[in-house]
């Protein structure tokens, strides 16, 4: 049964505090509540045309209503903040959620007092060091991911060129905490204020992150605390910027698949990130390059390789191209830190490559500028397996190559022409040529070749109002090959807005294969709030927001979220 104590209750604050915010005479001694709430229900169906990958129809749920409901709160007087988060999952979470997510519970909670200077909290946070990659704790709802730390941060900023940060905590799982300690600090000094440089900006920064974990193996061969230091600069002079990090983790017990501790395999990790641009006004180039071993960092050893991203410390995005396009994200990739020297067919420790991006304005009134201009933009990404000596029997172990590239594992070339015709028309032309290499991003066979071509076209009516076709095509050389996919949108003004798109996979030689996924839906949105419904298929696969995935299953059902702020 649903807790209807919980939406009661949510109801209840959410009328209290907007009561409350709206007050005329309302002392401004008194303090600010805000808060909001956000909740995805779905009812899932059975789909007897919607087949697995075994010829099977998609199955009911035992408890096909589900949601996700969260409830936040924050109360702010003069220089102190006190908040509370609840969350609700009933009568279980959304499809393939992490099974820790369920009932109805408080999540968080904090108090922090945030002065010029000296910035405290004690209770859950979530902080960033650098790029993330050695320590990152943070919320992504879509993804199933909140990773805050629960114990106490301080930041102490005494001037405008120094920062400093301590925290300590354990990481949440569930609505429960990891068995681990994390501890640990950062610095960023701007040497570019010091030294009082008016066109060049230099920054340098540096952290430590320790998690202390107790083992239950007998005589361990690895040290309960494992340590990460890194260093950073980043350096911007007129239109050129240039940033380096490098992530090492002390030696720790390899993971090959969760729940397996090695007490035999002890090695380090790292991870090293380049990033190096020009921009001024009509173009732009970027180039990133990053190397990761064995650079997964769980705040328990045995959560390594979970598919929720459970006690996940740092962030490791794919670092490629996030395409708009349905088809484009069907082959997603992720990023591969981690090691596997056995039970498969071949062997890593982690992946090298990086992105190149180019953007180029063609001026107004040229011949292929026209009135309005045009914009094109290409980008191109490739990562590879680290090449190196692997030794797959007892005792296993590997040496890689520091710039070695080993088996390509993906590859994304694409362009995109974007083109301003009148005050009405507008089109965006896209190819897409893409190598997946399913062996080793999924641990399955087969290596896919891609060629997907895209046009989304806009058409502005009256004041408020377009519509928005978007067409596209891919052919594939392998697995699923061919889809094709419609989606039309139209926005009747600013406030509400309805489409429908069909994904159909027509190429594969099995019927079972043959499925629309077709979805039909709409949204309002009033100030602070939207509300959204809509009905169809979820293709199964990956789903993927900021290039950290999820695997979703497919489904067929009803779909309706609403969120408002206050």
């Amino acid at each position: 049964m649903i807790k209807n104590y919980f939406y009661s209750a949510c109801l209840a604050l959410l009328v209290t505090a907007v009561s409350f915010a709206q007050t005329e005479e309302k002392p401004k001694d008194k303090g600010t509540l805000s808060g909001g709430i956000e909740s995805n229900t779905q009812w899932y169906l059975n789909d007897k045309g919607l087949k697995d990958e075994v010829g099977n129809s998609t199955v009911q749920p035992i408890e096909p209503l589900r949601s996700n409901t969260y409830l936040f709160l924050n109360y702010t007087y003069k220089k102190w903040i006190a908040g509370i988060q609840g969350e609700a999952y009933e009568q279980n979470a959304l499809l393939n959620m992490n099974p820790k997510y369920n009932g109805t519970n408080v999540a968080t909670y904090f108090v922090q007092y945030k002065g010029e200077k000296l910035d405290a909290t004690a209770g859950y946070f979530y902080e960033q060091f650098g790029s993330g990659l050695l320590f990152r704790s943070w919320e992504d709802r879509a993804l199933g991911i909140n990773n805050a730390l629960r114990g106490g941060r301080i930041i102490f900023k005494p001037n405008t060129s120094f920062t400093a940060k301590l925290i300590y905590g354990k990481q949440r799982t569930g609505f429960d905490v990891a068995r681990s300690e994390i501890f640990g600090g950062d610095w960023e000094l701007r040497l570019s204020n010091v030294l009082k440089w008016e066109t060049t900006e230099l920054t340098l920064g540096g952290n430590y992150v320790g998690r202390y974990e107790k083992t239950d193996i007998v005589n361990p061969n690895f040290d309960a605390l494992t340590s990460g230091i890194s260093g950073r600069i980043n350096l911007t002079h007129n239109s050129v910027y240039f940033s380096a990090e490098y992530n090492y983790k002390t030696e720790d017990a390899v993971v090959q698949a969760p729940g397996q501790v090695d007490n035999k395999l002890i090695k380090p990790g790292s991870a090293l990130l380049i990033n190096l641009g020009y921009s001024k006004k009509g173009f732009g180039i970027d180039g990133t390059f990053r190397r990761l071993e064995n650079m997964s960092f769980f705040s328990e050893r045995a959560a390594k390789g979970n598919v929720f991203n459970d006690r996940i410390m740092n962030f490791i995005p794919s670092l490629t191209k996030q395409h708009h396009y349905n088809l484009a994200n069907i082959y997603v990739y992720q990023a591969q830190p981690n090691v596997l020297l056995a039970g498969s067919s071949y062997v890593k420790a982690g992946d090298i490559g990086g992105q190149i991006d180019l953007f180029y304005d063609i001026k107004k009134g040229t011949l292929l500028g026209g009135k309005y201009g045009t914009k094109i933009a290409l980008n191109f990404s490739n990562y590879n397996a680290l090449s190196g000596t692997y030794y797959i029997f007892n005792p296993q172990n590997y040496a890689t190559d520091f710039f070695g590239f080993g088996q390509r594992m993906f590859s994304d070339l694409n362009f995109e022409i974007t083109k301003k015709w009148n005050t009405k028309w507008q089109t965006i032309l896209s190819y897409i040529n893409q190598y997946y290499n399913k062996k080793y991003i999924e641990d399955a066979a087969g290596e896919i070749k891609t060629h997907i071509v895209g046009a989304d076209i806009i058409y502005k009516l009256k004041k408020g109002q377009s519509i928005r076709f978007m067409g596209e095509h891919m052919w594939a050389d392998y697995d699923r090959k061919n889809w094709a996919s419609a989606t039309l949108e139209f926005n009747f003004n600013s406030k509400f807005s309805m489409y429908v798109y069909d994904l159909y996979n027509y190429g594969n030689d099995l019927d079972y294969y043959r499925n629309h996924y077709y979805n039909v839906g709409g949204s309002f949105r009033k100030n602070a709030s939207r509300i959204s419904l809509n009905y169809g298929r979820q293709r199964g696969g990956l789903v993927c927001v900021g290039g950290v995935c999820r695997f979703v299953p497919e489904s067929s059902g009803l779909t309706l979220t609403f969120n408002t702020s206050f």
